[in-house]
C-alpha cells in the first residue's frame, strides 16, 4: 500500500526509535522531565516565543488555547472550514464552553481584516462579546494552503486592536513557512499563542506544542491537566520530537512530490486537480469519492473523502519519487 492518506501515517526513524528508549526521563507534571524541557526550549526558540507547552495532540492544543484565552459562553470567530470548528468533535462547546462565529473565507481559506471587524461583537448586557480569533495555516481543508505572514498579520491586527486574543492552529505552520521560504518565527509575530504539530511532516510519532508567553503557557499547563493531558515520564515522546524538528529543512521535498503527484494525476481522464502549495493534493473526480477510493484502495493507494467527490492526498517522507510515480499508474487503474 502506498499510503497517501495523511502525513500523520509515517513511521519513527531508528534515530526516533533510539532517542525514545535513551531519553532522560522525570515526571513531567512536575515540571521534572529534562527531555520535554528541552524540546519545549527549543520550540519556543524556533517560534520566537517566551514559552512552549508539549501536548499529546494537535487537537488538544488547539482546545487547551480556546480554554486559557476565553470566558465561557464568549463568541470565538474561526473560519467555517477550519480544523478547530469542524474536525475537533464541537470541542470549543465541550470544551471551553464557547459558542463558534463562523466567517466564510475565501478560496483558500484566508479571513479578511474586515470580516473580523463586521464579526466583532461588542460585550454588553444581552451578549457575551467576541472573545477570541482562530487562524490556520496551512489550511487542511482548502487543499494545505499556505497564507502569507503577511495576511496572518493584518487580519490579526483586526482582532487585536479591540483587545481580541488570536490563536494560530499551525499543526503544518513549518509547511507554510518551506513554502514562502521563511521562518515560522515570522507567522507567530502578531498573534497570541500558535500550536504546531511534530507528527505531521516531522513524522515524530506523537506530540504538538502549544506556544506563547509565559503567562498564558502557566495557566494552559491547568488547562492540559483538566483535559488530561498531564503525563508524566514523557521523554520517550519529546525525545522523537526533538528528532522530528531538524526534518524542517526536508518538508520542501514533500511539496516537490504533491506537485509530481498533482501533475500526474491530472493526466488522467475523470480528474481534475488543484495546483498543490504544500503537500496536500485535492481531487475531484467523475463519481463518488468513496467509490473512487475503494478502487485506488484495490490498486494499492490510500487516500480520505474530503467532499462528495473530492478525495486527498498527502505526500510525507515515506513515500519517495518511485512511489509517487507507482501511485499515479495505480489511480489510472483505478479510474
Amino acid at each position: 500500500m502506498i499510503d497517501l492518506r495523511s502525513d500523520t501515517v509515517t513511521q519513527p526513524s531508528d534515530a526516533m526509535r533510539e532517542t525514545a528508549r535513551d531519553a532522560n526521563v522525570g515526571d513531567d507534571v512536575y515540571g521534572e522531565d529534562p527531555t520535554v524541557n528541552e524540546l519545549e526550549a527549543r520550540v519556543a526558540d524556533v517560534l520566537g516565543t517566551e514559552a512552549a507547552l508539549f501536548v499529546p495532540s494537535g487537537t488538544m492544543g488547539n482546545q487547551v488555547a480556546a480554554r486559557t484565552h476565553t470566558e465561557r459562553g464568549q463568541e470565538v470567530l474561526c473560519e467555517r472550514e477550519s480544523h478547530i470548528y469542524k474536525w475537533e468533535l464541537a470541542g470549543l462547546a465541550q470544551h471551553a464552553q464557547v459558542q463558534p462565529r463562523t466567517i466564510e473565507g475565501d478560496e483558500r481559506g484566508v479571513v479578511a481584516p474586515e470580516q473580523v471587524r463586521e464579526g466583532y461583537v461588542e460585550a454588553d448586557g444581552h451578549r457575551a462579546g467576541t472573545g477570541l480569533l482562530t487562524l490556520e495555516n496551512t489550511h487542511n481543508s482548502k487543499g494545505g494552503t499556505a497564507i502569507a505572514p503577511e495576511r496572518i498579520a493584518e487580519t490579526a491586527a483586526a482582532a487585536r486592536e479591540r483587545d481580541v486574543p488570536v490563536h494560530l492552529d499551525g499543526a503544518r505552520l513549518f509547511n507554510a513557512a518551506a513554502a514562502h521560504d521563511v521562518s515560522a518565527a515570522e507567522f507567530v509575530v502578531p498573534v497570541d499563542s500558535v500550536m504546531c504539530c511534530l507528527s505531521k511532516g516531522l513524522g515524530a510519532p506523537v506530540g504538538s506544542v502549544l506556544a506563547g508567553s509565559e503567562s498564558f503557557v502557566e495557566a494552559a499547563r491547568r488547562n492540559r491537566k483538566l483535559l488530561g493531558g498531564g503525563m508524566r515520564q514523557a521523554g520517550i515522546l519529546a525525545g522523537p520530537g526533538l528528532e522530528a524538528l531538524a526534518n524542517r529543512e526536508r518538508l520542501a521535498e514533500d511539496h516537490r512530490r504533491a506537485e509530481r503527484l498533482a501533475a500526474g494525476l491530472a493526466r488522467i481522464d475523470g480528474l481534475s486537480v488543484e495546483p498543490p502549495e504544500t503537500n496536500i493534493v485535492l481531487v475531484e473526480t467523475d463519481r463518488s469519492a468513496e467509490a473512487f477510493l475503494d478502487d485506488c484502495e484495490r490498486e494499492g493507494v490510500g487516500g480520505v473523502p474530503f467532499d462528495d467527490r473530492v478525495v486527498r492526498f498527502c505526500t510525507h517522507w515515506d513515500v519517495d519519487d518511485d512511489a509517487i510515480d507507482a501511485a499515479i499508474d495505480a489511480v489510472r487503474r483505478a479510474a
